[in-house]
């Protein structure tokens, strides 16, 4: 079972049984309050899962919360810089390879993708691929917690862009594989990149997934209205969120505009 831990206080220290979050001092409107950064073991092996930005304050918090453990290994989620970019120097410091889907966010050679299992003192974290959000993008299945760790493709609020590395078809197949995963798996919880423990993915994903469908009719309505670029979609579409994220918005529409012509 997961365990859920979600602190009166806020994220930090949120998880379950064998993951547990440090939240990164990088919140803003994109990545929320901050990066996760995952610790999963049980014992005195562990593994961190996207280590976050390149500030040290926050690479040293996590090495000394592990002084008294190994680290196995760093493990990427995806090759966004708020996941990655300190990911080589928390690598020197705890002397443990990266590993990535993309050989060049790696580090000690060995990469991950889909379908690969790592045993750390038998616990089990297998790697689940999810193209969408990026090309890159991985999450990370916990058995033992049935609990899956999901970087951007799923957030702990909103919703996630398709950035310009990513794909909307996939992305949507992702999410329809998910889906299915969690209920056939029984998943008991989502852990995100940014945000709080989502403890309901069924109907988280079910909502993730009308909400794109939504998105994709609304544009769809906008363009026989008589939008005429992506921008102009984001004024119709987009009018209800924060003029801050309307360039993000853009993306979005670029991608689901590709993605309707495709069709």
């Amino acid at each position: 079972m997961s365990g859920i831990r979600i602190p009166v206080e806020g994220i930090d220290g949120s998880g379950t049984a064998h993951a547990t979050s440090l939240l990164a001092p990088n919140p803003s409107p994109m990545t929320l309050d901050g990066t996760n950064t995952w610790v999963i073991g049980r014992a005195e092996t562990v593994l961190v899962v996207d280590p976050g930005p390149d500030d040290d304050a926050h690479l040293r918090r996590v090495a000394d919360h592990l002084a008294e453990r190994r680290v196995v290994a760093v493990l990427l989620t995806h090759g966004h810089h708020d996941h990655s970019g300190g990911a080589r120097t928390f690598a020197e410091m705890v002397n443990a390879p990266v590993r990535a889907l993309d050989p060049s966010h790696r580090l000690g050679g060995e990469g991950l993708a889909d379908g690969d299992v790592i045993d750390l003192d038998g616990l089990e974290v297998r790697v689940v691929g999810t193209p969408g959000h990026s090309f890159d993008s991985l999450c990370f299945w916990l058995p033992e917690d049935r609990a899956m760790l999901t970087g951007d493709t799923i957030l702990g609020r909103g919703t996630t862009v398709i950035a310009p590395d990513g794909d909307l078809a996939d992305y949507l197949r992702s999410l329809d594989q998910l889906r299915a995963g969690a209920e056939i798996l029984e998943a008991e919880a989502l852990l995100p990149g940014h945000g709080p423990v989502l403890p309901d993915p069924v109907g988280v994903l079910d909502g993730y997934i009308a909400h794109r469908r939504l998105r994709l009719d609304q544009i769809r309505q906008a363009i026989r209205d008589g939008a005429r670029d992506a921008r102009q979609i984001v004024e119709i579409v987009y009018a209800e969120v924060d003029p801050a994220l309307w360039p993000a918005a853009e993306m979005s529409v670029a991608a689901q505009l590709d993605y309707l012509k495709s069709l």
